[in-house]
């Protein structure tokens, strides 16, 4: 890549610093020069850490849109705004990664995908766990048709006591629900794309408010205020897909459950099965046999993706740069992460009415 890209984050919280800043400070072909926030000072700090010499601090992201010079943003923000400022992004002529989930509601999501369609401009949604080494294997070996017709699947996001107490992440009107629509998503996503199925027929879901009411509960970050805990603390799912394949969908911050996965799949297909259970394990019959077999991903390389051994942030910020360069889809395209959050949109609104929903 000869092209040095002008990179703007709207959003200086957890996810930005923990997550993209530090990927994308590694590459060489980027020079991060903007940062939003609405508190001044988050976006001072990030910029003096991550920022280069020219970097300019704004706490209004529509002033941040202005500058002509900016190439790419990154949405870093809760999940209420980031349709609005992916859109207002597009428009003004920049390619634009969206934290997960794509929005609020699958009504934004489809403005969302509207607007990349209409200005040109790459969108991507940043599911990360696609570019962990298990995920990548898996998917190759899934493309392969190694396990033949997957027709059941279930999409893991449990925690047994990992309620997150900060920020906004328990605030149903900023967030739009609680472990559905934060780790559900991930999990999901990493279904569907297994699958390569977006065409989901029908949703019936439910969720629960059994745990988040407790007072001095347990937790991997302390206690949290139920007066505060507004959202689901447990929500879960089936999907019947157009060809009649089934995903159950678990999700949860807070289960009495010793089986805690989170962003993982469990595959069964005609040939052949999988799951992400203590690492990467496929399972079959062969010569009237039973077998189980361990995938070693620390021998060697994965092909499915080129490039060294990185972390899956770095690898994902790395293809999302080179899906700009080359012009070439982006791995999280903007009309798959619309269908995660469609069916997500879905479980709730069966859990509320108690009915299947028909997408």
């Amino acid at each position: 890549m000869s092209k040095i890209y002008r990179i703007a984050v709207v959003g200086c919280g957890g996810i930005a610093n923990g997550k993209h800043l530090p990927s994308l400070s590694k590459l060489k072909n980027v020079s991060i020069v903007a940062f939003c926030d609405i508190v001044e000072e988050r976006a001072v700090q990030a910029a003096g850490k991550y920022g280069s010499e020219d970097a300019k601090v704004y706490t209004n992201y529509k002033e941040l849109l202005t500058d002509a010079s900016i190439d790419i943003v990154h949405v870093c923000t809760p999940n209420d705004s980031h349709a609005d400022i992916a859109i207002a992004a597009l428009e003004a002529g920049k390619h634009v990664m969206s934290e997960k989930p794509m929005a609020k509601t699958a009504s934004d999501a489809k403005r969302m995908v509207e607007a990349a369609r209409r200005t040109g401009k790459k969108l991507t949604v940043g599911y990360n766990n696609r570019f962990r080494p298990d995920s990548q294997q898996l998917k190759k070996i899934c493309a392969s048709g190694e396990l033949g017709d997957i027709y059941y699947a279930k999409a893991h996001a449990i925690r047994r006591r990992a309620v997150p107490t900060w920020g906004v992440f328990l605030d149903e009107e900023k967030q739009g629900g609680g472990p559905l629509i934060d780790i559900g998503t991930h999990a999901l996503d990493l279904t569907l794309w297994m699958l390569d199925n977006y065409k989901p027929k029908v949703v019936l879901g439910t969720s629960y408010h059994k745990l988040s009411q407790r007072e001095n509960a347990a937790n991997a970050w302390g206690p949290w205020d139920p007066a505060k805990f507004t959202v689901e603390d447990s929500a879960f799912g089936m999907i019947v897909m157009e060809n009649g394949a089934t995903i159950v969908l678990e999700s949860s911050w807070a289960l009495n459950t010793l089986e805690v996965d989170e962003a993982k799949c469990t595959l069964s297909g005609t040939e052949g099965g999988a799951d992400m259970k203590g690492g990467l394990r496929i399972n079959g019959e062969q010569h009237s046999r039973l077998y189980t077999k361990e995938v070693d991903l620390k021998a060697g390389g994965v092909a499915f993706y080129d490039g060294k051994t990185e972390s899956d942030a770095d690898l994902e910020m790395r293809m999302w740069l080179k899906a700009i360069d080359e012009d070439t889809e982006p791995v999280v395209t903007p009309e798959q992460a619309y269908v995660v959050s469609q069916i997500l949109e879905a479980i709730y609104e069966s859990s509320k009415t108690g009915k299947a929903v028909y997408l």
